[in-house]
């Protein structure tokens, strides 16, 4: 059902942008081109900085407690891309617009599908109060502790300044390859899958904390329309207000880098 939203919307948007490029005086007298609008679809590939992660309760389960340097992976399921359902793996589209007749500035909204998962079985400091009891120790985090994961997103939601550059260009115009720079910020916005102590909860999906990085892309472009991007995106992303179970809830912060291979297609307004 996601998926086939997904899919209506950007339907929906080429549509409307095909009618919006038309001439609407009918006549054969070339309109000045102010700009070009673009779609991008593409996966990614994430690795992540250990991170603290602290949770806290002030329900029945009274508890404060930090675990330090935990590792976390993601999950690409690369084999699940040539699936009807795009949605499973990792995945990045964009909404961007390049200004005037050079178009080398522009502005565009990113979002990026990532999965965070907590490393399973592995040993880190504990620190704090479980159950009206002070834990200061090495623990291996089982299951039956704690499980954390951003299954279904970790999700970046950013927007972006852009500055593009081109290296080459084929005689008729028809090849470029161009580099990409995108700074930007935005939201994170998860649907965390968290066990405590044996209870678990699957959340929804709500504005966790915030994020910023840096894009840095190689794009190449065919005739006027179609276009490959591929490239490292550098992010922090703050996580301070998690979802858990019951009441309770946890943050922490990492660093994290992603490979991101996409492609799109722009029309000239």
């Amino acid at each position: 059902m996601r998926y086939k939203v997904q899919l209506l919307l950007i339907l929906s948007i080429f549509s409307f942008l095909s009618v919006f490029a038309q001439n609407p005086s009918g006549t054969e007298a070339k309109p000045k081109e102010k700009g070009s609008f673009y779609f991008t679809w593409g996966y990614n590939k994430d690795w992540f900085s250990k991170s603290d992660l602290h949770f806290e309760s002030d329900g029945e389960d009274n508890y404060s407690f930090t675990l330090y340097d935990v590792t976390a992976k993601d999950l690409p399921k690369v084999d699940h891309a040539f699936d009807v359902n795009l949605s499973i793996p990792q995945y990045v589209y964009r909404f961007g617009y390049y200004f005037g007749k050079n178009k080398n500035l522009g502005i565009e909204l990113a979002f990026d599908h990532a999965k965070y998962i907590m490393v399973q079985n592995q040993t880190a400091h504990v620190k704090g109060t479980i159950h009206g009891e002070y834990m200061d120790k090495d623990t291996v985090l089982g299951v039956s502790f704690v499980k954390f994961e951003h299954t279904n997103g970790a999700n970046f939601l950013m927007l972006n300044l852009m500055k593009r550059h081109q290296f080459l260009a084929s005689k008729n115009n028809h090849h470029r390859l161009q580099g990409v720079m995108k700074p930007g910020l935005g939201i994170v916005i998860p649907q965390s899958d968290v066990s405590l102590f044996g209870h678990r909860q699957n959340n929804y999906y709500h504005v966790a904390g915030y994020i910023f990085g840096l894009d840095l892309e190689l794009r190449y472009e065919f005739r006027k329309h179609i276009f490959v991007e591929t490239g490292f995106k550098g992010t922090f992303a703050n996580y301070t207000n998690v979802l858990t179970v019951g009441d309770a809830r946890a943050n922490h912060h990492f660093w994290c880098m992603q490979y991101i291979g996409a492609v799109g297609y722009q029309i000239a307004l």
